[in-house]
């Protein structure tokens, strides 16, 4: 490349390099798209102008007023072809986002697809495949659907889908992935759609049952639809969050069995967010949520996972309807026991509050002596031992101390030991 005679015309004015995707400014010079993007994104805010690198003339910030130049493009792309010998890679034709027509365009067809025409709803499925294509593109296109409401139109397909009770496949799985790619939570309009809106909630809901009797199949719309659950759970009122009924609970419990990290971590995250709001706590518990989550742990799950389901054991553990659901699983206290000091200092943190509740609340002979049993104890005083936080230190001293005229008599641990510990 160094060897080779470059045209001037062909290298940007600001980064001195081949330009791939030339566009010229109102100032009449051309630059390479991202080298005069980066430039207007970085001069002072406050400013609706900044100044053209080369002319020093005054130059509007608004991106969309930067023109293609596809003469210097193909002369640019013909010069490559001919030198492609000695090494140098053909500039690919850029693709450029649609501009806001298009894409209202698109928001009317997804709109008309109350219709019970074949072919309107065919339309819809079309764009809203075209949508989802403009979101992988490129950010651009994703800024441009949330500024014309895009986000609208693909709540009212959901409802609409909801409302007659039909299932279009293809469309529906794309206007969940749209939802989720173009959802902003500090946008206020977004916000105001879905924040009290429980028909949405319903909607998501009708969509999981579904899947699970196989007339949606394929864990990727559980996905989808567990992604777009939290991120409606997020931003929800607490008229919304207070309300839910046992069939919300049934279903996003379900969810954690399938074998699919983006639905579990999301229905995770979504019973966290709940289990803080009225009696949420007594009905993720009644729809069998404890048993799941430990024989989800049971399968070794990625780190993240493992995280968020600690946290929620330990917020489960709180009430007595969970610690005995906890108890009642045979590898329950084993499972606790394993998991302390091997993943991350959020799964100890979790690990010794679920030993302290028990231990305070729960502590019958049998579950003491099956904490020694299974390395328990063991584990508690390791904590003592390790490079933990003085609050977890202290949790596990308080735990030692309450239940020492049982523990310290044990051949497992040896007294000199034991009594230095909990000093």
């Amino acid at each position: 490349m160094e060897e080779l005679d470059i045209p001037q015309y062909f290298l940007c004015p600001i980064s001195l390099q081949i330009m791939k995707d030339p566009v010229t400014t109102v100032t009449g010079i051309t630059y390479d798209r991202e080298s005069i993007e980066m430039w207007l994104y970085t001069a002072e805010e406050e400013v609706v102008t900044a100044t053209c690198p080369v002319t020093k003339q005054y130059l509007p910030k608004d991106v969309e007023l930067l023109t293609p130049n596809h003469m210097i493009r193909r002369l640019i792309q013909a010069w490559c072809i001919v030198n492609a010998e000695k090494g140098v890679d053909r500039i690919p034709t850029p693709k450029y986002p649609m501009d806001k027509s298009n894409i209202l365009r698109l928001i009317r067809q997804v709109n008309n697809s109350n219709s019970n025409s074949n072919n309107d709803q065919q339309v819809c499925v079309n764009a809203l495949r075209k949508m989802d294509d403009l979101v992988i593109e490129n950010e651009k296109n994703i800024k441009c659907m949330e500024e014309v409401g895009a986000i609208k139109a693909i709540i009212g397909f959901i409802l609409k889908s909801y409302k007659i009770g039909k299932l279009l496949i293809p469309g529906l799985e794309e206007a969940l992935r749209i939802f989720h790619s173009i959802w902003n939570p500090s946008h206020e309009d977004h916000k105001n759609h879905v924040k009290d809106n429980h028909d949405l909630v319903k909607a998501i809901l009708w969509i999981l049952k579904n899947e699970t009797k196989n007339i949606c199949p394929g864990n990727v719309v559980t996905a989808r639809a567990m992604l777009v659950l939290k991120d409606v759970i997020e931003v929800s009122t607490s008229n919304l969050l207070s309300g839910l009924d046992s069939e919300f609970f049934q279903e996003t419990v379900h969810a954690l069995r399938k074998n699919n990290h983006q639905a579990t971590r999301a229905a995770l995250q979504v019973l966290i967010a709940v289990s803080t709001w009225g009696r949420n706590k007594l009905k993720i518990i009644e729809s069998g949520a404890i048993f799941e989550l430990i024989e989800l742990e049971l399968t070794n799950p990625e780190k993240r996972v493992s995280e968020l389901g600690f946290c929620l054991l330990a917020n489960l553990c709180v009430l007595a309807d969970g610690r005995a659901k906890f108890l009642e699983h045979a590898a329950g206290i084993a499972l606790v026991t394993k998991r302390t000091l091997r993943i991350s200092a959020s799964i100890d943190d979790n690990a010794i509050q679920i030993f302290g509740l028990i231990c305070k609340f729960s502590a019958t002979k049998e579950v003491l002596l099956e904490m020694l049993r299974v390395g328990g104890v063991s584990k508690i005083c390791m904590v003592m031992q390790a490079n933990c936080e003085i609050h977890l230190k202290k949790k596990a001293r308080e735990i030692l101390r309450s239940h020492s005229h049982i523990w310290c008599n044990s051949p497992c641990i040896q007294i000199l030991s034991f009594d230095k510990t909990i000093e």
